[in-house]
């Protein structure tokens, strides 16, 4: 039987069921490496590792990734896909831009004070993928500050200006702040610091209304 576009049915199915099993193993070795990435770290994790701990043999992680550096990106792009839920969230519960703003600043900071996320995006990633491939995989986050930064200006909230260039610069102060924090023996006053900080700063650039 043949149904739209002249494939036959059992065709289209099977493309269907290869994607959908294509998809689980490769969700599946990242929940894999993700898991020892975070307690091992990455010069530790071996593909061999992360294969046994999916159930597979080594020969499936490269038949879906280049190697232990692209497995690492994508999950390190996980966990950046997976911050952008709380920050959105902190982002729409406050009415006022620059409020809004700030609230997404410290749920950024709060995220990176779970252990996993600051063995891989924090600590390891330098090392394991480069400034690079850092900046490359953390767009969405730089792009959601952008647009904040837009809405507030075009609020009245802060001094109008082009967005890019606060934004990467609030950005990489965001950053360098939470790459302390993580190192820092104790972390909770660290985080109290660094908010207060992060807090003058984005106080300094309000306009009052």
């Amino acid at each position: 039987m043949v149904l739209g576009y002249g494939r036959p049915v059992a065709t289209r199915v099977a493309k269907r069921t290869q994607a959908q099993r294509t998809e689980a193993t490769t969700a599946a070795l990242v929940d894999a490496a993700r898991e020892l990435f975070a307690r091992d770290g990455y010069e530790a994790t071996s593909l061999d590792a992360v294969a046994a701990r999916a159930g597979m043999t080594k020969g499936a992680v490269y038949h879906h990734f280049d190697g232990k550096r692209q497995l690492f990106e994508a999950v390190f792009s996980r966990e950046i896909d997976r911050m952008t839920t709380p920050l959105a969230t902190a982002y729409t519960r406050k009415k006022d831009p620059w409020d809004a703003f700030k609230a997404a600043s410290r749920a950024f900071l709060d995220e990176c004070l779970d252990p996993g996320l600051q063995r891989i995006v924090l600590l390891d990633a330098p090392a394991a993928i480069g400034w690079e491939g850092i900046r490359r995989l953390e767009a969405p986050l730089l792009d959601m500050m952008e647009l904040a930064i837009s809405r507030a200006v075009d609020a009245g909230r802060i001094a109008a200006r082009p967005p890019g260039p606060l934004a990467h610069f609030l950005f990489g102060a965001t950053c360098e702040v939470a790459m302390i924090v993580a190192r820092a023996d104790d972390q909770r006053t660290a985080q109290r610091q660094a908010l207060a900080e992060i807090g003058r700063v984005l106080d300094s650039l309000a306009i009052d209304q």
